[in-house]
């Protein structure tokens, strides 16, 4: 006849011991999370930048917050010859929920080369579809139906667009991108229909930040 099994009794005070060190690990991680922050909190745009922010809303500010900032999305307002003010008003327009429609962008910029900003850079805006959450948006205004934007406005979102690299370490040529290459709607229009000045276009904005490192003492 076998010996019966002796069971082993636990130690109430080493389950509670490692309970506790359970919840700490897990409070440190929440903790260290939660410091991090959003990565455009504190950003404070440039001074060519006009903060015209929309009102909180459920169709254009939904006032979700921007985890991460992985890409900028290039859009054209697609409305010839309308002000950067105008398609920022518009935005706002869309708090009635009277169309339902759900659309905004971080910025636009003008056919003079103004640049509103219409969304803080610690939320979403409702531009990129799926591309929402991790992405900066931004509007850009053209004068006809060719979708070219002018020599004011190309400085004005280059400048921005730099800006936005070299703030959020973006490469101008991976994280810099059309509308288009989203959802596959042609956006911006001018960009789709002519790839070779979308490449030039990203080649300038590289070309912006050497330049800018250049200025500040920098190297790579």
């Amino acid at each position: 006849m076998r010996g019966a099994r002796t069971r082993r009794r636990r130690n109430p005070r080493f389950a509670a011991l490692c309970l506790l060190l359970i919840f700490a690990a897990v409070g440190a991680a929440v903790w260290l999370w939660a410091g991090r922050g959003l990565p455009g909190e504190g950003v404070e745009v440039p001074d060519y930048v006009q903060a015209d922010l929309l009102t909180v809303n459920p169709w254009s500010r939904p006032g979700t917050p921007l985890e991460k900032i992985d890409g900028i999305v290039i859009h054209y307002v697609g409305n010839p010859g309308t002000t950067a003010k105008a398609n920022r008003n518009y935005f706002e327009s869309l708090s009635s929920g009277e169309t339902e429609t759900y659309a905004s962008s971080h910025f636009i910029v003008g056919l003079e080369g103004e640049v509103i900003q219409c969304i803080p850079l610690t939320e979403i805006a409702y531009a990129s579809n799926i591309r929402n959450e991790d992405t900066v948006a931004i509007e850009v205004c053209h004068p006809d139906d060719t979708g070219k934007f002018n020599d004011a406005t190309m400085e004005s979102l280059e400048q921005l667009v730099a800006w936005l690299c070299e703030t959020f370490d973006l490469d101008p040529d991976a994280d810099v991108i059309r509308h288009y290459d989203v959802t596959g709607k042609i956006c911006p229009k001018y960009y789709v229909e002519n790839e070779d000045a979308w490449l030039a276009f990203r080649a300038d904005v590289s070309a912006r930040i050497e330049e800018d490192k250049t200025a500040n003492g920098e190297t790579n």
